[in-house]
Order: structure tokens, then sequence, then C-alpha cells
């Protein structure tokens, strides 16, 4: 059976031909709402009267919620639709959004930011539909690009965010998420249609909550870990919890006829592989604005720095969506010409290499911006090459859900990432007029660490198997694989 473009298919038309742009405007607005709360936590504790480690909860709920939410509605998404499931994520989003504007209260602050967590789903909620919708030639590049805007959004949220707050008040900032979270919804239920791609069965529930909870308590710990102390009682607890819960879990699912996840597909080499890529690329991507935003804004008197402020933080890293953005027609193409894996290869080598140019100067801007520019091309090319590679290997009719587990390994990769890079940079400091500032060596070897993750993730990428076509040669992301053809077939 030949997918029909959405072009002429149904209603045809403008609203067909606005389906990519409004699924990637979704996607950067979701990655936008999950960092503009970052300028304003030096000074919510006095905005809200509360103390630093409750404001730091901002933060962890959108995480948290983020990280269960998004298997959990891939995986409705892909049983009850996925237009319906995506307009709820943004939905909520929008919610959230609009009572941060509304109060000043830190504990319905959290509850809302919990809220705005649920559009971690929109991603992997897109990119199924993407691939439900689009003719094979055009989804490569829709998909290259609906994956780039979690880069996008967060280069694009700390600029917009740091302008806001330094000239209005901080509620003009969520005021601001929520128009545009308005817009999103109201043009994505004009513009996406309903998938006819359905996988029919009952719900997990109990699937549903020991993920849940499996992973509430490892990243609790994992994101707390640095403030509570990696050998206190309560991150022990939570790590053991987590191995307990999600051990059971783990069991659950390979005996239910209906599991939330897909164990079985999930741990063959096709699937699984680029699972672990995802999570090191995730580990990879997310020291270089981490770090960058830390160490352009030390000091001058602690030799290295450039103490610069977050408005001009935030346009330093600006460049870095646009990288993505230009560049991920471009990953498109090469997955087409040469595989899904061997972009993915080479995006992380890339990111190694801009990491090594970190290493090498991290005195000067423009050596700075050149080393972030060089890792943002490489995650370009590799964010844009995961996607690729799972569609290729699960059926339709558990797109969003295998989509949702990759996005959920690359959430998990930067929640490591956080926690690895906080630990150095908190071990190697020197006092400065009475205060800890991290020297330039914990700098450089926080850039170290991500290009050793990021050459792992390289050399994953190398062991995932080609998916080859009946003439011997690797199938390019323009056609279907095997699993995909199977699905198709049934749909005729």
């Amino acid at each position: 059976m030949k997918l029909v473009p959405i072009s002429s298919a149904g209603g045809a038309g403008i609203c067909a031909r606005l389906t990519v742009p409004v699924l990637a405007f979704g996607g950067i607005l979701m990655a936008v709402t999950q960092t503009v709360v970052v300028p304003l936590l030096p000074d919510l504790p006095r905005l809200t009267g509360s103390s630093p480690g409750a404001v730091s909860w901002l933060v962890t709920a959108t995480l948290l919620a983020g990280a269960v939410l998004t298997p959990v509605l891939g995986r409705a998404g892909d049983m009850y639709g996925k237009r319906r499931v995506l307009l709820a994520a943004l939905g909520l989003m929008t919610v959230g959004s609009t009572l941060c504007a509304l109060t000043s209260d830190i504990r319905v602050l959290i509850a809302a930011r919990a809220l705005q967590g649920a559009a971690a789903a929109v991603v992997p909620l897109s990119i199924s539909i993407l691939r439900d919708e689009l003719p094979p030639e055009r989804t490569g590049s829709a998909v290259a690009l609906m994956s780039s805007t979690v880069g996008i959004g967060a280069a694009l949220g700390l600029p917009l965010a740091a302008l806001i707050v330094q000239y209005a008040n901080w509620h003009a900032m969520f005021w601001a998420t929520s128009a545009l979270g308005a817009i999103g919804l109201a043009l994505a239920w004009w513009t996406v249609r309903e998938s006819p791609v359905r996988s029919p069965g009952r719900f997990d529930t109990w699937g549903a909550l020991g993920l849940a909870v499996g992973l509430v308590c490892l990243l609790l710990a994992v994101s707390q870990g640095g403030q509570w102390g990696w050998g206190s009682a309560p991150v022990l607890g939570l790590l053991a919890g987590a191995l307990v819960v999600l051990s059971v879990w783990c069991g659950q699912q390979l005996r239910s006829g209906q599991p939330l996840v897909d164990l079985r597909l999930a741990a063959g080499r096709r699937v699984a592989l680029p699972h672990v890529a995802a999570l090191l690329a995730g580990f990879a991507f997310y020291a270089n604005s981490l770090v960058t935003a830390q160490l352009v804004q030390a000091p001058v008197a602690a030799g290295y720095g450039l103490g610069l402020s977050i408005v001009a933080t935030g346009l330093c890293l600006l460049p870095n969506g646009v990288i993505m953005l230009v560049l991920s027609p471009v990953s498109a193409r090469v997955s087409t010409a040469y595989g899904a894996r061997v972009t993915l290869a080479v995006g992380t080598a890339v990111m190694a290499l801009g990491y090594v140019v970190r290493i090498v100067d991290s005195r000067h801007l423009w050596v700075i911006l050149l080393g972030a520019a060089v890792v943002s091309m490489g995650t370009t090319f590799a964010y844009s090459a995961l996607p690729t590679l799972i569609l290729r290997a699960v059926p339709l009719a558990q797109t969003a859900s295998a989509s949702g587990v990759n996005v959920l390994m690359r959430t998990i990769g930067q929640s490591l990432c956080s926690a690895a890079v906080a630990a150095v940079l908190v071990r190697h400091t020197t006092v400065l007029d009475g205060v800890h500032v991290p020297t330039l060596p914990a700098y450089q070897l926080a850039f170290a660490m991500a290009g050793i993750i990021a050459l792992a993730a390289c050399a994953v990428a190398l062991a995932i198997p080609s998916d080859p076509s009946p003439d011997g040669t690797e199938r390019t992301a323009g056609r279907p694989g095997p699993l995909q053809e199977t699905a198709l077939e049934g749909r005729s």
C-alpha cells in the first residue's frame, strides 16, 4: 500500500501544508517552557518567600512529570489517537503556564510546572504523526526537524526569558508562554488530523504506575543527590527503591499480553542500541549549554571568566539553536544517502571534536562560541538520526510509545549529565572574595567527560545493525523498513 501525502489527502490545502511547521512549533514551545524558569531561579526565593531548596523543585517537578508522562502518553497515543493525546499534552502545558502567571505561591507553582512537564510527550507524538501521515520521501526531513526542536527551543528559551525578566515583571514570562501555548494548541487542533493507525487493546494501568514510581525514585535521587548527599539515606533509599520497582516492573511487562512497553522488541539490537545511544547523546548534548552558561558568567577575577550577564549568556547560546534549525534538513539528507546509523556516528564524533576545542581554549569568547557551535552541529546530526533508527525498527502501531522511550532515555542522560557536572564543579573550586568558584580545570574536566561520553555514543552507533534492502545495500531513511512494510500491508 502506498502512503497518501497529506497534501492530497482529505481536506488538502493550507492545513496540510502547515502540519509540519505547526508540530515543530509545538516541539520548540515544549523546550522553551522547560528552560524559561532558569534565569528566575536566583531571585525566586525572594519573590515567592520560599527557600532555595523549594525553588529547585520548579525544575525537578517538570523533569519528573515529563519523564513519567512521555512513555505513558506515547502508549496512550498509539491506542486512543495521537492527535487527541497531543492536544491534551499541549493543553496541560498551557494550563500550567497560566497557573504560573497567576500565582506567587511556591506550592501552586510547583504543581503548575509539573503540568507543563506533560509537554515532553509532544515530540514523540509528533514524530509518530509524521510517520503515519507523510509520504516516505518527506518523512526523513520532517522527523529530523522535529527531533531538533528540543535543542532549538532550549537555545531560544534562555535569552527570551532573560529579556522578559530583565525588562518586565516575572509573571509576564509565563503569560508569554501561556499565549504561545494557546496559539500552538489552536494551530494543532486546526491543522493536524487524526492518524488512522491504532494499537487496540486495554491500557496497562499497573505498568504505567510501576514505571512512574520507578522513574520518580531514580530521577529524584539523581537530581537531588548533590543537594542531599550521594551517600545519604534518602538518596540510597530512592536508588534501591528504583532498582526494586523497575525490576518488578520489567517482570510484569514481560508477563503482560498488552504491555505499556514491549520489552521483547526493545531488547533487540535495532531498538536497544538506539536507546543506549540516546542516553549517551543526551548526556553529551546537555553539557554544552549547561557548562557554557556557567563558564561565560564566571567572574573575570577568576582568571578565565567573562562575567557576562544572563541576557548576554542567552545570546551566546542563541546561535546553537539557529545551527540546529538550519542543519536538520542536511542531516536528513545524509541519513537518506548513507543510513541513519552513519549519521548518528558522525554526529556524536563531531560532538566529541567540539569538546576538544572547548578543552584547548575556554578563555576567549570566539573560541567558546566556536566549540559550542561544533557541538551543536554534531547534536543536530545525532538527534535527527535517533528517531529515524527507532521508526525503522518498530511497527507503525508502536511508533509513539517507542519514540517516547527514546526521548525518555535522552531525558535520563541529561539528568545524569546535570548531576555529574555539578559534582565536578563543586569538587574543584577556588576561593574568590570568600566565595567558592569552580576552577578552569573543573570546566575542562566536564568537557572531557562529555567528549568521552560522545565517543561512547559513536561506538554504540557503529554497533547498530544496518537495515539491508533486497539488493544487499543499506536501506535509507526515505523507504520503509521490514517492520514498517508489514504494518503498511496490514493497513491496506
